[in-house]
């Protein structure tokens, strides 16, 4: 499993021509990333007396970020095992008419799965940015640049998973499908985007104050 690979063995094994990880897994990654940074800011900012009054608030973001970011990790594998099955299918013949017929069906489903990851890796994003925007209002004034890197890294998570979407959704041949899956992608990019710029603003703007 790529995520029980060292710091160090999984850049240099994304740094190779290993097929995988590649951009999806690390979007994955980056994700956690964000993510932790916000479980962070939480740990800094539960059982201190100042923050008393939001300590209840502060543990329900801890608990549905760590879940997001162990959803994240996860997703570093599950694009690999997506990335596989395209692979899979451009490995199989194309001499005759029927082997062209079934390589293009086989094509399609595999694509169409594929997207499947780094959608969930926008939407998992867009969860994490959510809470790390609230822990931005009510979290540690001492961790706040941390909100900061995190919504930045979760940034990169949503943007890249669109990349992925794109990319897959680029070979797909179903009309209707493409449509569907661009316009729900591009409402979630459009909302996480908005969010984590109106979030970094504020915390630059109070670091400087």
């Amino acid at each position: 499993m790529l995520i029980e690979k060292s710091c160090k063995d999984f850049v240099e094994v994304l740094a190779s021509k290993e097929p995988v990880p590649g951009g999806g897994g690390a979007a994955a990654l980056v994700g956690a990333i964000g993510m932790a940074l916000g479980n962070m800011v939480g740990n800094l900012t539960v059982g201190k007396k100042k923050y008393k009054d939001v300590e209840a608030e502060v543990y329900e973001i801890m608990e549905k970020a760590t879940k997001l970011q162990q959803d994240l990790l996860s997703m570093v594998d599950g694009d690999a095992e997506v990335f596989g099955e395209v692979a899979k299918v451009y490995r199989m013949p194309k001499n005759t008419d029927e082997e062209k017929a079934a390589r293009e069906e086989a094509m399609e489903k595999a694509l169409k799965h594929a997207c499947s990851v780094p959608m969930d890796i926008i939407k998992a994003a867009l969860e994490a940015i959510k809470l790390q925007a609230r822990l931005g209002e009510i979290g540690s004034i001492m961790a706040l640049s941390d909100v900061g890197v995190g919504v930045l890294c979760l940034k990169a998570a949503l943007i890249s998973g669109k990349l992925n979407v794109i990319i897959n959704l680029n070979g797909i041949k179903d009309e209707s499908f493409v449509s569907k899956v661009s316009e729900e992608m591009d409402a979630l990019v459009e909302e996480g985007i908005k969010i984590v710029d109106e979030t970094y603003a504020k915390v630059e703007e109070r670091l400087k104050n």
